[in-house]
């Protein structure tokens, strides 16, 4: 009975040494094609609930607007205090989950975030309106070989059509550069248009409002940023005539109640496009979204493990023309 034991302790001694020796596996590699690198407003960061829209009231021009931001839920998200609270939560993140993120937002954000994880970070440059930008200066940012994606683009927020003609040569440049856009269509938010965004129209997020840009920038990749929730005719019926479009999940993929999300997604895939919807966050401030947001995916019953893997990483390789063996497993 000794031997046995000491034989015993002794292959368990040895599955020990081996396990130490052996770097433990990495989770699959994960691209977030929608992140905001921003600069942390103490005003700004506060709780937030996920699928906070599932309970829309609205409100009285009488009264003060409610937030859109609801936070009686049991275990709120937390935002990040500082800068660099944010940067070092993004990072560990990054590296944890095995994600590379495509970002855009402040440059000096942009370029730290870029320094310290030059692996996993796309930096991306948006125009929304031409008085942000000349397209000297744009095209001089985009030739300069840091920024690799034209986004985000959101002319909806200043009143604009995505096929404004003030905006045109903007796209030209990013297509002569063949540089993917990405462009903000859909939803804004709970009483946006009331709160702090006067010129954000609804009807501007119209994905049909993408034809005639597409028309006149044959070669432009674009993905449309929040699926154009909630036109999911018009965007299937615009992916359908537009093969170089895409679509990401963002925003609405942790605002708006799950079962409505569920739907959206699932029927963006019974419609044949599995292979062009993009996995993103639409993160901002709160460094736990990107768990709350992957949760989505990898609990939605009705895909295949295929069919996930595509979302959260295949699609945004071939979209984005990124090389997969430059990933790690």
């Amino acid at each position: 009975m000794k031997t046995f034991t000491l034989a015993i302790a002794g292959l368990l001694v040895a599955g020990f040494s081996f396990a130490q020796t052996t770097p433990p596996k990495r989770p699959l590699p994960i691209i977030d094609v929608h992140v905001h690198a921003m600069k942390v407003n103490p005003g700004f960061a506060i709780e937030m609930c996920p699928w906070f829209l599932r309970d829309m009231p609205g409100g009285d021009p009488n009264q003060q607007m409610r937030a859109f931001l609801n936070t009686e839920c049991v275990d709120p998200l937390q935002p990040a205090k500082s800068d660099a609270e944010m940067e070092k939560a993004v990072l560990e993140t990054m590296e944890r989950l095995n994600m590379t993120i495509v970002a855009y937002g402040d440059p000096q954000i942009l370029h730290r975030w870029k320094k310290a994880a030059p692996d996993r970070v796309i930096p991306g440059i948006g125009v929304s309106s031409p008085d942000e930008m000349s397209v000297k200066a744009f095209t001089d940012s985009l030739s300069s070989g840091f920024y690799q994606v034209m986004g985000e683009v959101a002319p909806q927020y200043r009143g604009l059509s995505p096929s404004d003609m003030s905006l045109d040569e903007y796209f030209a440049a990013a297509e002569k550069l063949n540089i993917p856009v990405g462009i903000h269509m859909g939803t804004g938010g709970n009483g946006m248009a009331n709160i702090n965004q006067g010129k954000y129209r609804a009807s501007l997020g119209r994905p049909f409002l993408l034809e005639d840009m597409l028309a006149r920038h044959p070669k432009l990749k674009i993905w449309v940023m929040h699926a154009g929730y909630p036109m999911i005719d018009e965007m299937i019926a615009l992916m359908g005539a537009n093969a170089y479009v895409y679509v990401d999940l963002a925003g609405f993929i942790w605002s708006y109640p799950q079962a409505e999300i569920h739907a959206y997604l699932k029927r963006l895939v019974q419609a044949g496009f599995g292979k062009r919807i993009l996995y993103g966050t639409d993160f901002m401030m709160w460094p736990k979204l990107f768990e709350t947001s992957i949760s989505v995916i990898e609990n939605a019953d009705y895909l295949s493990f295929d069919q996930k893997r595509d979302i959260m990483f295949n699609n945004a390789v071939r979209f984005f023309r990124l090389d997969p063996k430059k990933f790690k497993y």
